[in-house]
């Protein structure tokens, strides 16, 4: 792979770094920064995801229990909107019926309260729900309580040996809110190699290393489009067929199923639909 125009256009958005692999090996990579782990931002969401697959597989969790019946202590004494009609599933798809974003980057440390659970419960859903997709913090933060509620551990603790360990991903560091439930929405940290493998888990429908990890139809729910700008089960669709774990600033894995593909970034990237096009324009047809 020849990759120097493609270095040459994303050096200069900021990207730190990638990997990219195909059938298995790796293809090509380059470090413009040291590896470290980084906050992955809303990359964290995907990996909240699969906690979910996974709770499900257990049994800790139903995708079609009411929302109002899983949290049924921590209701406002009076529920506005369609939180009646919402299930599990709405948390996963962006598509809960909130009007606006909440619990986002800039927010969280303005919120005077601290109980986050009852804060979320207690903004109404407008809209109902699986009609209208609004970009938001609050459905995956009240999916990854739920596993956390079910499971009677924090998140990474939930992980570490359904996931993280069998990735080979040492204990990471992950945000909380104020009662210290893992904040599934984002804030977990991670490094590029480590990120690396949520792709290639993916790409691989669940197994990694010769072992299944996910549920292979679990994998095909998740990446496939739920609605209309393409969106899965916390799961961004893109251009060549593709889907992936996306963070903000730039923290992407990346899954091209047509090559058996992935391709892995971490950024510091302010102008991140330039980096796409880097991506889809540059580098995807440089893969064999």
């Amino acid at each position: 792979m020849d990759l120097g125009a493609f270095d040459e256009r994303v050096k200069p958005l900021g990207v730190l770094g990638y990997i990219v692999t195909r059938d298995g090996e790796e293809i090509a990579s380059e470090r413009f920064d040291e590896e470290c782990r980084r906050n992955v931002y809303s990359a964290s969401k995907s990996f909240t995801s699969a906690a979910v697959g996974l709770a499900e597989k257990e049994g800790l969790l139903d995708l079609e229990e009411r929302i109002v019946d899983a949290f049924r202590e921590d209701l406002p004494d009076r529920i506005v909107g369609y939180w009646e009609e919402a299930r599990v599933r709405d948390l996963l798809t962006m598509c809960l019926g909130q009007e606006k974003a909440a619990l986002m980057g800039g927010q969280r440390v303005f919120i005077p309260e601290n109980d986050w659970v009852k804060l979320s419960l207690s903004i109404p859903l407008v809209t109902h729900p699986g009609e209208k997709f609004v970009y938001n913090n609050v459905g995956p933060y009240l999916a990854g309580v739920l596993v956390q509620r079910r499971a009677g551990c924090d998140l990474v603790s939930y992980l570490a040996p359904r996931l993280f360990g069998k990735l080979g991903i040492r204990r990471p560091t992950w945000e909380t809110d104020p009662l210290g439930y893992t904040f599934g929405a984002g804030g977990l940290f991670l490094a590029l190699s480590e990120l690396h493998k949520l792709g290639i888990l993916y790409r691989d429908r669940g197994v990694f290393g010769g072992v299944r990890i996910l549920p292979e139809d679990w994998v095909r729910e998740s990446v496939k489009a739920h609605d209309d700008p393409g969106y899965g089960y916390l799961f961004w669709r893109g251009e060549h067929d593709s889907f992936r774990a996306d963070g903000k600033y730039g923290q992407l894995s990346i899954v091209f199923p047509e090559k058996n593909a992935v391709v892995t970034i971490a950024a510091e990237c302010r102008d991140t639909p330039s980096l796409f096009r880097a991506v889809y324009d540059i580098l995807y047809p440089e893969i064999p």
